[in-house]
C-alpha cells in the first residue's frame, strides 16, 4: 500500500506540528546552529570546530523518528512495538523506549517474534524496513502498522524486484546480517524463481568474478555463500544474468567499484552482444550516504589535527565515514559525548575497522587544535553538540564565553 488506511500509515499521520517541539528539543543544538552559521568553522579557546558541510540525521531517518513519535501520541493509549530498532542510534531508540515503546528484537538469524503483538496494538516499521514475510505475519495479526521504510530503501527494492522479475539475480553488495539487506534480500522472492548473493567487500566479488570467468568451481561459491545467498542458489545458473544493487549505507565508491568490476567479468565470459542480457547495474546509492561521504572527503583535503566520527558503532554509513576519515587524520569514532571523560581526560572510541571500543588518554594535542566533526544519517545534532561541548569542558573553557559566542552566532 502507498497511502494511508485504517490500519497501515506510511506517509505520517497528521500531526507533524504537534511533535515538531518535541524533536527540537530533544535532538537540536545551539552549539550546532553556531557553528553551521559560522561557515562551519568556529573558534572557542584553543579549539577551532571544523563541521562537515553534510553530516547528522539524512531525511528518511528525520522522517522516521518523526513518524515514531507521531505514533506515540496519536496512539498513547494502545501498546507500540518497534520491529528492531529504528535507526542504529542508541540513545535515539532509549528516547523511544522511554515514551512507552516496546521492542521486538531478532535472534540472531534475523528472526522476529510477533507472538505478543495482538490486533489492537500499533508496530512501527523502521527505516530498514523489514522482510517480506515478517510483513505478511503482521499483516495477518491485523494490527496497525505504522511503516517508516526509507524511499532509499523502497527504490532499491524496485530494482532487485525488476531483476527477479525479468530472470536476473540480485548480487547486492552489503552486510548479509544487516536488517537492510535482509529486507531487500526478501524483495525477489516475490517470483518463484527469485535469486540473490550478497558480497560484502571486493574480495568477495573478485571470487563471484573468478567464477563468471571459469577460473573457479560452483562449489566454491557454494561454500563461501553459504547463507548469504537464496535457497537452492545453483551458480552455474544464477550466475549467468546478474543485476547489481546495494545496502543504501555502504561505502558509495565501493559499490560502484563492485558493479563494475562484476561488469567487466560478465563482458570478458560473454562478450559483448550477449551482455545487455547478462548484466544489469543501476544507481541505487542513497544520496544522503553519498553528500556525508564527500563533504567528508572535501575535509581530508586540508584535514584537521583530530577527526570526531559520532555515532551508533553498528551503524554502517558511520563506520565507513570513520574509515575515509582514519585515512587522513586521527580519527576516533564515539557513540555520544558519553565516550569523553571529562575528568580524566581520556576517550572511549572504535579505531575504523576494528571491532572492539579502546580508550586513549592524552588524544588531544597541546597549543591550537583543529577538531573536525561528522556524524552519521542517524546521529541527532544533540549528539554532536554534546560532543563539542564535553571537549570545551574537558579543557576548562569558561561556560560563560561558549554561552556568549552561542548567543551572538545564532541571534
Amino acid at each position: 500500500m502507498k497511502a494511508n488506511g485504517d490500519n497501515y500509515f506510511r506517509r505520517g499521520l497528521g500531526l507533524k506540528a504537534q511533535v515538531k517541539p518535541l524533536l527540537a528539543e530533544a535532538y537540536g543544538s545551539e552549539i550546532v546552529k553556531a557553528i553551521k552559521a559560522a561557515d562551519y568553522r568556529l573558534t572557542l579557546g584553543r579549539f577551532t570546530f571544523r563541521m562537515a558541510r553534510s553530516l547528522g540525521f539524512c531525511y528518511g531517518v528525520d522522517r522516521a523518528v518523526e513518524y515514531a513519535y507521531e505514533t506515540c501520541t496519536k496512539f498513547g493509549d494502545r501498546r507500540i512495538f518497534l520491529v528492531g530498532e529504528i535507526i542504529h542510534n542508541p540513545h535515539v531508540n532509549q528516547q523511544l523506549s522511554d515514551r512507552g515503546v516496546r521492542f521486538l528484537l531478532p535472534d540472531e538469524l534475523g528472526r522476529f517474534e510477533f507472538s505478543p503483538v495482538e490486533k489492537d496494538d500499533v508496530v512501527i516499521i523502521p527505516a530498514f524496513g523489514v522482510k517480506l514475510g515478517d510483513l505478511e505475519k503482521l499483516r495477518q495479526i491485523g494490527c496497525i502498522l505504522v511503516d517508516t521504510t526509507c524511499g532509499s530503501v523502497l527504490h532499491v527494492w524496485k530494482r532487485v524486484e525488476a531483476y527477479a522479475r525479468d530472470g536476473f539475480t540480485s548480487v547486492i553488495h552489503g552486510k548479509h546480517f544487516h536488517e537492510e539487506t535482509r529486507a531487500t534480500s526478501s524483495q525477489v522472492l516475490k517470483y518463484p524463481n527469485g535469486r540473490y548473493l550478497v558480497v560484502r567487500d571486493m574480495d568477495e566479488t573478485d571470487l563471484v568474478c573468478a567464477f563468471i570467468r571459469g577460473e573457479v568451481g560452483s562449489d566454491v561459491i557454494r561454500e563461501t555463500f553459504a547463507g548469504r545467498a537464496s535457497e537452492g542458489f545453483d551458480p552455474d545458473q544464477d550466475l549467468a544474468r546478474i543485476g547489481v544493487a546495494n545496502q543504501t549505507t555502504m561505502l558509495a565508491s565501493e559499490s560502484l567499484a563492485i558493479a563494475a568490476r562484476l561488469g567487466e567479468a560478465t563482458l570478458d565470459r560473454y562478450g559483448a552482444a550477449e551482455f545487455p542480457e547478462r548484466f544489469r547495474s543501476f544507481d541505487t546509492i542513497c544520496s544522503a550516504t553519498q553528500d556525508r561521504q564527500d563533504a567528508v572527503k572535501d575535509m581530508m583535503s586540508d584535514p584537521p589535527d583530530v577527526m570526531i566520527v559520532v555515532g551508533g558503532f553498528n551503524s554502517s554509513n558511520t563506520n565507513h565515514l570513520a574509515a575515509l576519515c582514519a585515512e587522513s587524520t586521527r580519527t576516533f569514532h564515539i557513540e555520544s559525548a558519553l565516550g569523553i571523560d571529562v575528568e580524566g581526560g581520556a576517550i572511549t572510541y572504535k579505531p575504523a575497522g576494528a571491532q572492539e571500543v579502546q580508550s586513549e588518554e592524552g588524544w588531544l594535542p597541546g597549543g591550537s587544535v583543529e577538531i573536525g566533526l561528522t556524524a552519521g544519517a542517524s546521529t541527532p545534532d544533540s549528539l554532536i553538540g554534546e560532543t563539542a561541548e564535553s571537549i570545551l569542558r574537558m579543557d576548562g573553557v569558561d561556560p560563560t564565553l561558549i554561552d556568549a559566542v552561542l548567543a551572538e552566532g545564532t541571534a
